[in-house]
């Protein structure tokens, strides 16, 4: 069965969902992803504080990773009659055809970070996933310099290449640590961003390249995998590991030269803003298309200054 016609066929179960407007309200769709990895989560909590502030209502559904859940979420929604979507889609791809739909019903769209390879929107707000990540790699490149590195290479645990933020993220690091003389050791794709995928990855890029220095993983959840990682080939404190994105541990971690650094995203900052955004399209305002979010480049010289920032933008947690 066609893609289209499976989703319309599941539609009536879905739209109980998203529910039925009142007289009067003004309801809002996060379609997202996969909300079980925490940065989707925090965007989401950034989301339900701005809504619940401008008088939203907001359903939040979650693709777990699969597109065609994602584009049955997006009909029920659509038919739903929704004020507006804010969209994190499972692809820059995948993106395209939930645009489609949306604008065929008049629906306005803010995608919150990924992207899309095509399809017209309100506003694209994201992370500097390039300035960000080319910082993350300059933060490596002095870490690795400090004990005296100057050759060698750095082996990438990615996100999905196929997402636009991905493809940033490789390209920004990639000229930090080239530039400093370093090259790369290999890439592997995460698809279902699992501890085991992650330590397996880990293992095999340390096992090919006898000359890595230093492991970088795109995501953060799973830092545990790349950790034992390095540790189960015998690498532990010889093979430096930094992350993009952030969890509560790695305050602690990065204070203890555990982790050498992380690029941490502002999700709580980004689904405030995609909220924001909407509304005021809504009332008739003007928006930039393009939005731009910083990416704290964080390490043990820094953490401290970035503290309250962190707790609140990245972590979604009270600033005190």
């Amino acid at each position: 069965m066609p893609p289209l016609r499976l989703a319309v066929s599941l539609l009536f179960p879905l739209l109980l969902l998203f529910g039925q407007a009142e007289a009067g309200e003004k309801r809002l769709a996060y379609l997202v992803s996969d909300i079980r990895i925490p940065f989707w989560d925090i965007m989401r909590r950034g989301i339900e504080e701005q809504a619940t502030s401008l008088g939203y209502q907001v359903v939040a559904h979650s693709a777990e990773n699969s597109a065609q859940r994602e584009l049955e979420l997006s009909v029920a929604a659509i038919k739903s009659g929704v004020d507006g979507i804010i969209l994190s889609p499972t692809t820059s791809s995948a993106a395209a055809t939930v645009l489609k739909l949306a604008g065929a019903a008049n629906i306005p769209v803010v995608i919150a970070d990924i992207g899309t390879d095509a399809g017209e929107y309100v506003s694209y707000i994201a992370s500097d996933n390039r300035g960000g990540s080319y910082q993350i790699g300059q933060i490596l490149v002095q870490a690795m310099h400090r004990k005296g590195w100057t050759e060698g290479s750095v082996g990438i645990v990615a996100i999905p290449q196929k997402r636009a933020n991905g493809r940033d993220r490789t390209a920004g690091f990639m000229q930090a640590i080239e530039e400093a003389g370093f090259s790369g050791a290999g890439i592997r794709q995460q698809v279902d961003f699992s501890y085991q995928e992650t330590y397996d990855y880990a293992r095999e890029l340390i096992a090919s390249n006898p000359q890595m220095r230093a492991l970088w993983l795109q995501g953060s959840d799973r830092y545990q995998g790349a950790l034992d990682a390095i540790a189960d080939s015998g690498r532990q404190g010889d093979l430096l590991l930094i992350c993009f994105d952030a969890e509560p541990e790695f305050i602690g971690m990065i204070k203890r030269g555990e982790l050498v650094g992380a690029g941490m995203q502002q999700p709580f900052l980004i689904g405030k803003r995609a909220v924001a955004t909407l509304h005021e399209h809504l009332s008739g305002q003007a928006v930039p298309p393009q939005q731009r979010v910083p990416v704290l480049a964080v390490s043990a010289e820094n953490i401290d200054d970035f503290l309250p920032v962190i707790r609140r933008n990245v972590l979604g947690l009270s600033a005190e």
